[in-house]
């Protein structure tokens, strides 16, 4: 028979209930746990330390003999004036009008078809909803093909353009920004002879007159393909978030006397805020990763109009070999990621928090 003290510290380190349920937790994920570890953080830890060499492909980056250059590879991307620099601001420049673009109209169109599908007058929605949403099933590398003959020199767009009496570009083979064709056509400057003002010097080895080109023509035929093939899945996002309103306060609101652009703007979206926020968080990230349509369409061409940092990233590791330069862009893009969507949340639970001041109009009673 145990004594006395021994009963004691049998019941002191007994484990408690809550120690054996977290116990068990920690078994149930333990498995989900080890391979996002083995698969999906320790590549990324390799990734880091290959980013901070200069390792050509070789071998093994993590041998004795692979040459360390700590944040060169990053350095050299924003401060020394070379050809790997002009690069990536180019790419840089390239992307950020693609995000300014795809993102905001993306985000409305799929809004707007999300309201159209919705409505009970419509009939055949189910029809509807399946073909709107039926381009973001289809694989990107086979739409991304059709486009290619469509905007072909002799293909279905510049055929329909000469029917209206417009002679179309050759639109996978144009590097002319439309911001500078639009300032062109309106005549405050000439494209073939900018201000000296705008091309004598810039920021990050770009003079300013690069830096506002805005998409080139090439650019523009892959941001109309994108946004037909990405507003569909946001469209069903929308539309989920839109059945979950209560019927109660749309009724509520026409009793009030509220019409359709108020009750559009003081009911709907404030209730679909969580959902825009997601929407503008995934295609944020999602615009900014973009690869397989500029690898089959255009591969950065033409004169590096469409190149963007993903594909630069895949360009400078596996084609050029410079295997520390491509990872350390794929690591720049991943903070430009992080900060713009903690940025963009920052914003949006600004505006949620702000208190409201005024009523609707159509609340106020005289």
């Amino acid at each position: 028979m145990p004594d006395t003290t021994t009963r004691a510290v049998r019941r002191r380190f007994r484990p408690t209930a809550a120690t054996r349920e977290a116990v068990a937790g920690w078994l149930f994920v333990a498995p989900v746990v080890t391979i996002l570890g083995l698969f999906l953080l320790v590549p990324i830890l390799m990734a880091l330390w290959v980013s901070l060499t200069d390792w050509n492909g070789q071998g093994s980056p993590f041998l004795a003999g692979v040459p360390y250059v700590g944040l060169r590879n990053y350095t050299r991307l924003f401060t020394e004036d070379n050809l790997a620099r002009q690069d990536f601001m180019t790419s840089i420049r390239n992307n950020f009008y693609y995000v300014v673009i795809v993102v905001p109209v993306q985000t409305v169109l799929a809004l707007g078809l999300a309201l159209i599908v919705n409505g009970t007058r419509l009939r055949g929605r189910t029809f509807f909803r399946t073909a709107f949403f039926f381009p973001s099933v289809t694989s990107s590398v086979a739409m991304s093909v059709v486009f290619l003959f469509i905007f072909a020199n002799s293909g279905a767009a510049n055929q329909l353009l000469a029917l209206l009496g417009i002679n179309g570009p050759q639109w996978f083979a144009d590097p002319r920004g439309v911001l500078h064709l639009l300032l062109g056509r309106i005549g405050l400057v000439d494209p073939e002879a900018p201000p000296a003002a705008l091309t004598g010097g810039g920021p990050f080895g770009l003079s300013w007159w690069e830096w506002l080109s805005g998409p080139s023509v090439a650019m523009a035929t892959i941001i109309m393909l994108v946004i037909w093939t990405t507003s569909g899945t946001f469209m069903l996002m929308f539309l989920a978030a839109l059945q979950d309103i209560p019927v109660a306060l749309e009724e509520a609101s026409m009793i009030d006397g509220a019409g359709w652009w108020q009750r559009l703007r003081h009911v709907t979206l404030p209730v679909l805020k969580p959902t825009l926020f997601l929407v503008l968080t995934l295609g944020l990230i999602a615009t900014w990763q973009v690869f397989d349509q500029v690898y089959v369409m255009s591969q950065g061409n033409p004169a590096k109009t469409t190149l963007t940092p993903a594909y630069l990233s895949y360009q400078t590791a596996f084609r050029d070999f410079e295997y520390g330069t491509g990872t350390a862009i794929s690591f720049v893009l991943f903070l430009i990621i992080v900060i713009l969507a903690l940025v963009q949340r920052r914003v949006m639970r600004e505006r949620a928090d702000r208190p409201r001041l005024r009523r609707p109009a159509w609340t106020r009673r005289s």
